[in-house]
């Protein structure tokens, strides 16, 4: 099978994800210490943060309408054309004398109204440049790329703000998504038009394409209650590893072992080809439970983080094969929207565990959330083998496909 990389669309698409996701992968720590010396308040960041999220949330089903119906290699460009405008005010507002919380807030809005319509757009960009045979390895790649930039972007930030301040980190984030916008604008991506109706019917037909799969509603269910289990660890796993584990060492080594764990399984999904896909995915999700119950547990410190890492590689193989699955299993017509409802799912359940983590713990004891949260993300991800389609779906044989539309070529 000829390497992804030699299709000169996925070659271009692959060489604009990277360069934006590391942008990206510097933002977060940047933001978090331009807020914390302008304001000193954690709650300013948590303001700045809900502003990002919000209008994320909101606007996801319709970003997946959008790029449905107008083509995704449009909505993209312009995405990161607002997102380039967006960081790059932030960028010159931090680099001022007295940078202003409501005009960085008023820009993440902006960019998280953004981001809502670019989440949709990345599975038809792939499955527009890249055959049906070469997508698993295109979905692992860029799979790699992201998870190393998570890996490299803390400490590129760290040196950003010590060298020039976080402004500068804004700054090259918002150049990423210009350079991102030239390539996308110079890459040619199939497209199978969607017909036109209302906003309404089109948001029906996408839900009604998630609920008449039962192994996609089912597991998307189960990667919900992951990511809740997700935001209940990174609540409660720093306290318990500087009270009982033996410092804030163990927890940035803990999260560096699972970078490094995204990144191993990124890998390992570009070469590996289970005959049942999503049920193999979803039994490995369910080793997240490991490390939650060893540190509600307080095991020792080796233990947690070998095991944060085992659960990690498994999401980093989750993610490319979950992504080509999705692409081979669903129409083109309606892949943005498809896509759209895994991430209001996935993204919506985050604030719920971060939300009810401290309650439980206030409540019951620091353990008790985790040991929730082990037992359900074990049941969910296991109880998806439950599901007749779960266990059905396997790797499809590649089909004729009829010459669809080549946006951005000329006719």
């Amino acid at each position: 099978m000829t390497h992804p990389l030699r299709a000169p669309a996925f070659r271009l698409l692959f060489i604009g994800r990277t360069v934006s996701a590391v942008g990206d992968a510097v933002v977060p720590v940047a933001l978090a210490l331009a807020v914390v010396r302008a304001t000193g308040s954690a709650a300013a960041l948590a303001l700045v943060l809900g502003c990002a999220m919000l209008p994320r949330l909101l606007l996801l089903p319709v970003g997946g309408v959008v790029a449905d119906r107008y083509d995704a290699r449009r909505v993209a460009i312009a995405t990161d054309l607002t997102r380039c405008a967006t960081q790059l005010a932030v960028g010159v507002e931090l680099l001022g004398a007295a940078p202003s919380l409501t005009h960085i807030a008023a820009a993440s809005a902006l960019t998280g109204a953004a981001s809502a319509f670019a989440l949709p757009t990345r599975s038809p960009l792939v499955a527009g440049t890249i055959e049906a045979a070469g997508r698993q390895r295109a979905n692992a790649l860029l799979g790699v790329t992201a998870n190393t930039s998570r890996l490299a972007g803390p400490a590129l930030a760290g040196l950003l703000v010590w060298a020039a301040g976080p402004g500068w980190a804004f700054v090259i984030d918002g150049a990423s998504f210009a350079l991102s916008a030239l390539l996308l604008a110079a890459t040619r991506v199939r497209h199978v038009p969607a017909p036109r109706r209302s906003l309404r019917a089109d948001l029906a037909l996408g839900w009604r394409e998630v609920r008449s799969r039962d192994w996609y509603r089912t597991s998307l269910l189960a990667h919900g209650v992951w990511n809740g289990a997700a935001a209940v660890l990174l609540t409660m796993g720093p306290l318990v590893a500087v009270d009982r584990l033996g410092g804030e060492g163990v927890w940035v080594l803990l999260q560096q072992g699972g970078a490094v764990g995204l990144v191993t399984g990124s890998l390992l999904a570009g070469r590996l080809r289970p005959p049942r896909p999503v049920l193999a995915a979803n039994l490995g999700l369910a080793s997240y439970a490991a490390p939650l119950l060893l540190l509600a547990l307080a095991a020792p410190a080796p233990a947690v983080i070998a095991a944060y890492c085992l659960a990690m590689t498994a999401l980093g193989f989750l993610n490319p094969v979950w992504e080509t699955v999705v692409q081979d299993q669903f129409p083109p017509q309606v892949l943005a929207r498809v896509t759209s409802y895994d991430w209001l799912v996935s993204l919506a359940a985050t604030p719920l565990g971060y939300a009810l983590a401290p309650l439980a713990a206030r409540a019951w004891g620091t353990p008790a959330p985790l040991t929730a949260a082990a037992a359900l993300v074990a049941l969910a991800c296991v109880g998806t083998a439950a599901v007749p389609g779960v266990r059905r779906v396997a790797w499809p044989a590649p089909t004729p496909q009829p010459r669809p539309e080549v946006a951005g070529a000329r006719p």
